[in-house]
């Protein structure tokens, strides 16, 4: 595979949301992308309520023609080698924040992304996490400004029931992308909430 045109896309394991950001990679591929999956360890590992982890593994090598990228031996050749221009992760939970913000390397996400960020490519975030205005407040804040760092926008997914939560709207992923081959981030960063404000 040729990285000209190549993106990794990697799913952390925030299950729930599985279903919203699978056509992503969908519309990727559509728009002449050739996706190369990856998946955190618990993204890869757990079967859970959402589907098994083999189902979401089967659905991503059906979408891209490849097997997910599972191990830290695959993820870290990915930037050096040259077999991406870019790196995606959607959905980014609160502890792949933590991770990349304080530069651990120690799960296949966040050593592709760090492989990806050595080689001067750019990584999109897509968080999706209950405590993005909580915990992970100031981790989100941090990478914000990071070079080669960028974020998909995102909203309050339901602040009348869990007001710390965060989620990318993953439906601007192919935009915010092309904003970050430009070395653009897409604005604005934070869009309005999904509920109306006073309800």
């Amino acid at each position: 595979m040729s990285g000209e045109k190549t993106v990794v896309f990697a799913l952390c394991g925030s299950f729930c949301t599985f279903e919203a950001v699978l056509p992503q990679v969908e519309r990727l591929n559509s728009q002449g992308w050739q996706v190369l999956p990856l998946m955190s360890f618990t993204a890869a590992g757990l079967d859970t309520r959402f589907g098994t982890a083999e189902h979401w593994k089967q659905r991503l090598e059906e979408i891209t023609g490849r097997r997910p990228i599972e191990t830290l031996q695959e993820a870290e050749p990915l930037g050096p080698k040259g077999l991406a221009r870019a790196m995606v992760i959607a959905p980014c939970t609160g502890n792949t924040l933590a991770r990349l913000n304080l530069g651990l390397s120690d799960t296949p996400v966040t050593l592709g992304a760090k492989s990806m960020l050595r080689a001067g490519r750019p990584v999109l975030l897509a968080p999706s996490t209950n405590d993005g205005l909580g915990s992970s407040a100031a981790n989100l804040a941090a990478l914000l400004v990071r070079k080669q760092m960028y974020l998909v926008p995102f909203a309050q997914d339901d602040f009348l029931q869990k007001p710390n939560s965060l989620q990318s709207d993953f439906a601007l992923i192919p935009k915010a992308l092309a904003c970050a081959m430009e070395g653009r981030q897409l604005q604005p960063v934070l869009l309005q909430g999904r509920e109306t404000i006073g309800r």
